[in-house]
């Protein structure tokens, strides 16, 4: 079996990835990133979840966001509990690019080839580092600016939920047998884990178990 360092986030997203490694044969590297989030129990999720779906490994990095600030989810923001026009103070700047930074330097000591993220580019609050194009960017830098790329066979980076529907990840979730009841996804979940039901991340995660025709198993606050 191949290793593969999984960014596992504790939401329903990283969650499916995880799963879809695995099915894929990888041996699974779990990685989360403290990042000083208004809550930590979608680290506690991410935990779960890695246990859960076999994951050899599970690592928790702790990098200080806080300190810069920025986002609802960082600084002392509030988060909106609807959407609106461009890109939404939940976003936290440069977050994907630093997780998956993390990713590229666990996978070169694992000997991985192979990194997953659960960026999606349909069902999305707008960030601009869940674009395609980002992906495609980073795994171009990924191979110049490492040893495993200049010397080894290349990296690869893959987004397998980038041009699904929530709805699609849902199903995709069940048929790998993901417990979505694990998993949190609220920007403002409580310290139990519990879902605020109203900001962006909780009405697209509703939406999408509606449109999929699946019970929701978020706990609600």
């Amino acid at each position: 079996m191949n290793n593969a360092v999984v960014l596992v986030s504790g939401g329903m997203d990283s969650a499916v990835v995880l799963a879809i490694a695995r099915e894929h044969g990888f041996r699974t590297h779990a990685l989360s990133v403290q990042y000083g989030q208004r809550h930590t129990s979608e680290l506690d999720a991410a935990a779960r979840v890695s246990q859960q779906l076999g994951a050899a490994a599970h690592k928790t990095v702790h990098v200080d966001l806080r300190s810069i600030g920025g986002s609802a989810l960082t600084d002392d923001i509030e988060v909106p509990q609807a959407g609106g026009e461009g890109i939404p103070v939940t976003y936290v700047p440069a977050r994907n690019t630093i997780m998956l930074s993390i990713a590229l330097g666990w996978a070169e000591v694992l000997g991985a080839a192979d990194i997953f993220c659960g960026v999606n580019a349909v069902d999305y609050s707008g960030y601009p580092d869940c674009r395609p194009e980002f992906i495609s960017a980073f795994q171009t830098l990924a191979n110049l600016a490492t040893k495993a790329g200049v010397e080894g066979a290349g990296l690869r980076v893959h987004a397998p939920l980038q041009f699904m529907s929530k709805a699609d990840i849902v199903r995709e979730g069940v048929r790998l047998g993901v417990d979505f009841g694990a998993t949190v996804s609220c920007y403002n979940a409580d310290a139990s884990g519990a879902a605020c039901g109203r900001c962006d991340a909780c009405r697209l995660r509703a939406a999408g178990f509606a449109d999929a025709g699946v019970p929701d198993p978020t706990r609600y606050a």
